[in-house]
């Protein structure tokens, strides 16, 4: 077995973790793949008993990669996607940060879902992604987005507004600081905290939710993940902001938004010890008497 870990740079207390983790894939035999950038971090705090391979581009990571073990919050796995890309690796996130909604594997958790992994207890969960083409391609080849595509104001001064058109039919004029549209995986995060509904992955929807609008009667909606959606910008300064999931871009105004779901999705590890459910009743402590 083959498993690549993919990480950014954590706390001295989460090194004892991590040293776990490689012990226990070496004592398995198993040939470890680490990201150069993360390696160079990790020289001097974790011990190997082999030095490991490296890779440092999705074309060196998807020859025989069995998992891929992300390390850090979720804006780790974020970046991680973009190395897996329509390899079809599952990835399992290891939460070394704070909340960590798709990275929901915690340090006390880590040992029981390395055995699931192990021995094939979990779940592979497909996870919708959007894509974004645009004319001048501003993303280049890696246009497409896990949480969401956020369209924003390039300063702090006004509003902007958003035309939006729904499979070419024109849904609303938006006045706000911006518009996000996500996928179930994307509600939890930028959306979930402007406002928007928690959607359940599997469910097949998008959601376009706006930010601080104009109007109070205009609220976040819900579509099938069969649309595709138009933006087109209308702002005085001519410029905006377009961001898939942290990776942002300024555009000019002329220049229209197509967004719609990806051809391909990202296969999530889900561990049996885990679940979205127990995961969402967890961080956001749902059904706990907070008056004791």
């Amino acid at each position: 077995m083959q498993i690549a870990l993919f990480g950014t740079p954590f706390s001295e207390k989460f090194t004892k973790y991590i040293q776990h983790l490689v012990n226990r894939l070496e004592s398995e035999n198993t040939t470890m793949l680490i990201y150069e950038d993360y390696l160079s971090f990790l020289e001097g705090k974790i011990k190997f008993q082999n030095p490991p391979e490296v890779f440092n581009s999705h074309e060196s990571l998807k020859q025989n990669t069995d998992f891929l073990f992300s390390i850090g919050g979720d804006g780790t796995l974020l970046k991680a996607v973009t190395l897996v890309r329509d390899s079809n690796i599952p990835v399992l996130g290891i939460n070394a940060g704070r909340l960590g909604f798709i990275s929901s594997v915690s340090a006390d958790q880590l040992e029981i879902a390395i055995n699931d992994v192990l021995k094939n207890k979990y779940e592979i969960k497909k996870r919708t992604l959007l894509c974004l083409e645009t004319e001048n391609k501003l993303f280049g080849n890696v246009n497409y987005a896990l949480n969401e595509v956020a369209v924003v104001k390039k300063d702090t001064s006004s509003m902007i507004r958003i035309d939006a058109f729904l499979d070419d039919e024109f849904l609303n004029s938006y006045w706000a600081d911006g518009l996000i549209i996500a996928t179930p995986t994307g509600s939890t995060g930028y959306s979930l905290s402007c406002g928007g509904p928690i959607i359940i992955p599997g469910s097949e929807n998008i959601v376009i939710t706006p930010i601080a609008p104009h109007n109070l009667n205009v609220r976040p909606i819900v579509l099938t993940d069969q649309s595709k959606i138009k933006l087109k910008v209308v702002d005085r300064d001519q410029l905006a902001l377009v961001s898939l999931d942290s990776r942002f871009r300024a555009f000019d105004s002329s220049i229209d938004l197509i967004i719609k779901k990806a051809a391909f999705n990202i296969n999530l590890v889900e561990p049996h010890s885990n679940s979205f459910i127990s995961t969402i009743r967890s961080k956001l402590m749902w059904g706990i008497d907070k008056r004791n």
